[in-house]
């Protein structure tokens, strides 16, 4: 019993947090794989692990070296085959509110104010069957999209969403680009989904939508030109034919949610560092 009281008493919290983010770690691994193409690759190279191991045990030497070498092969495979998905696992990575810089000047007055402005120029176009794609930039930064587009860096209102996006407007094809409190482009080109098993009702705007919230962490806004309908993508998932004041629920709590971390964490972080020191 004291030799347990003993170990255990040399236990920081720093390892308690040590452990904690592995575990977490870990988990957004097995998460991330079982939304990719990579979750069947994984499993087919845990049966060849297996059957390699049990090859080993059986002494069936000619089985072993030929599974070795492919499972040597399958990495190499899996390396230029899955490029795609693991560009998007490190992007995923590279989300952590260590590095964030999206949201910084915003507090909830003006997150109520942004979603406003946004919801009524919304609920214009849907009324008028004006197609839009709005798309707001969070952790991972779109840099690369936005030079597609015209650089604005202008103050988010209804009516100059209204004005972007009207038919007759040089700038209504592409898409907006909210990061932070200002439309900072519009006009932009995204990448277009890839993913087949989508509906054939859907179309170029929508898989813009998709594709740019594949490969980031953004919100995509879409409103059909042909219906009115509105709907939303976060994280390659599409919801659609939303209610406008739904859109406006998600809307806010995204900005929300944003700020009530960004005003935790830092103190959370520095009372454990102080309470571990």
């Amino acid at each position: 019993m004291e030799a347990f009281l003993s170990v255990f008493s040399q236990i920081r919290i720093i390892d308690f947090i040590d452990i904690a983010v592995v575990a977490f770690v870990l988990y957004k691994i097995l998460k991330f794989i079982q939304e990719t193409r990579a979750e069947q690759l994984v499993k087919g190279l845990v049966f060849i692990l297996i059957v390699t191991k049990l090859s080993q045990w059986l002494g069936l030497y000619t089985i072993h070296w030929v599974l070795q070498n492919t499972i040597t092969l399958g990495m190499i495979a899996l390396i230029i085959v899955f490029q795609p998905e693991m560009r998007r696992a490190l992007e995923y990575l590279g989300r952590g509110k260590f590095l964030s810089k999206s949201f910084t000047e915003i507090n909830k007055d003006v997150a109520e104010e942004i979603t406003s402005e946004i919801i009524k120029a919304v609920t214009y176009f849907t009324k008028h069957n004006i197609g839009a794609l709005i798309i707001i930039e969070r952790e991972t930064g779109i840099g690369e999209i936005i030079e597609t587009g015209t650089k604005l860096n202008a103050e988010i209102s209804e009516e100059l969403l209204i004005n972007i996006f009207n038919v007759n407007a040089p700038l209504h094809d592409g898409a907006v680009i909210i990061r932070g409190k200002v439309i900072f482009a519009a006009g932009c080109v995204l990448p277009l989904s890839q993913n087949k098993n989508l509906s054939k009702e859907l179309g170029t705007r929508h898989r813009a939508g998709i594709g740019i919230t594949e490969n980031s962490d953004g919100v995509a806004l879409i409103v059909s030109e042909e219906t009115g309908a509105i709907s939303i993508c976060i994280d390659g998932k599409l919801s659609r034919f939303l209610d406008i004041k739904s859109v406006e629920r998600i809307l806010l709590n995204i900005y929300l949610r944003e700020i009530k971390e960004k005003n935790s964490l830092m103190p959370l972080i520095k009372k454990i560092w102080r309470h571990d020191t």
